[in-house]
């Protein structure tokens, strides 16, 4: 089979393009014949070596979706032919990958595998974050970073759904657009103005209760800024770099506030967790609740491109990878 592999640490061109062989599911997992792939910040943060693998050569990439070729041992939930979906899978910038059977979802025939693909991280990382990292309610407040890109846009639609109003940041005119659409009832151009300063003015001085915040770096001092007292720092992702270590004080000197680095796989410690959250995406799907906007994608000889697409931010959406 055809699978993308890194050798080497370094930039997109340590995505190499080769023939591999097909994997075999151990006991508790599955084959999964891939149709559409989930590009994800992850990846490029393993190709980077920031996400280190225990193992060279790798092949990247956690999420896909496709059709299951082949089930190991114990597995009896699930059959060849079945349509299925994961975030946490294994080798799957491929034509075939493995998926733990556990983390594994069946897609409902009225939503496409792309569909799949292009919601199941993100959407249920949304998910997490709206309802159980800080659990959103009725007429709270909170600021989303990126709000354009892929989870930017589905973290939107869940916390208008909750009831949340949304204040979003965005760096380009056509950006700001797709957050209004996504629901945002306002939109901050950071390129244009002081993010900072505009939450406080469109809060009248009081602050969000939550800041999602996926850039980190760039973004981290000032969304500290613009929390009330006892507010939530939700720092899921670090497009813009890693935040610098900071002294706990800080906290207290900006009002007792709450700093939490979140990830994926701490919010599905069970099945019924993982089914929960993937059967809320599905049903959002299925309902037109949620719309996953695929922006662009790549054939899987072309993954260098389509990561080089999400490092210099130009995604406005999901970015699928195809085999």
């Amino acid at each position: 089979m055809k699978a993308i592999r890194i050798h080497a640490y370094g930039d997109a061109s340590q995505l190499h393009y080769e023939e591999v062989a097909v994997p075999e599911p151990k006991a508790d997992e599955v084959r999964v014949k891939v149709v559409a792939i989930g590009l994800n910040f992850t990846e490029i943060y393993s190709r980077k070596g920031l996400y280190p693998s225990a193992s060279m050569p790798f092949i990247p990439g956690g999420e896909f979706a496709g059709v299951v070729d082949a089930v190991g041992e114990s597995v009896q939930e699930f059959k060849p032919g079945d349509r299925v979906a994961t975030a946490s899978g294994v080798g799957g910038y491929a034509q075939y990958a493995i998926a733990p059977a556990v983390r594994l979802a069946k897609v409902p025939e009225n939503i496409t595998l792309e569909q799949a693909a292009a919601a199941m991280l993100q959407g249920m990382t949304a998910h997490y974050l709206a309802l159980s990292t800080y659990p959103l309610k009725s007429g709270q407040t909170a600021l989303v970073h990126a709000a354009a890109g892929g989870v930017g846009q589905l973290l939107v639609q869940v916390a208008r759904k909750l009831g949340a109003r949304v204040i979003a940041t965005v760096s380009t005119e056509e950006k700001a657009r797709i957050a209004r659409e996504a629901g945002a009832d306002e939109v901050i151009l950071y390129t244009r103005e002081d993010f900072e300063s505009e939450t406080r003015r469109l809060t009248e001085g009081k602050g969000v209760d939550v800041v999602y915040d996926s850039v980190g770096k760039a973004t981290f001092e000032k969304s500290l800024n613009c929390l009330k007292p006892r507010g939530y720092m939700v720092l899921f992702g670090q497009s813009s770099g890693p935040v610098e270590p900071i002294d706990p004080q800080i906290l207290n000197r900006k009002g007792s506030l709450f700093l939490t680095r979140p990830t994926l796989a701490h919010y599905l410690l069970t099945r019924d967790e993982f089914l929960w959250r993937s059967g809320d995406l599905f049903k959002w799907l299925a309902t037109g609740q949620l719309k996953a906007r695929i922006d662009r994608t790549f054939p899987l000889s072309e993954a260098a491109a389509a990561q080089t697409y999400m490092e210099e931010r130009q995604t406005k959406g999901k970015v699928l990878i195809i085999p």
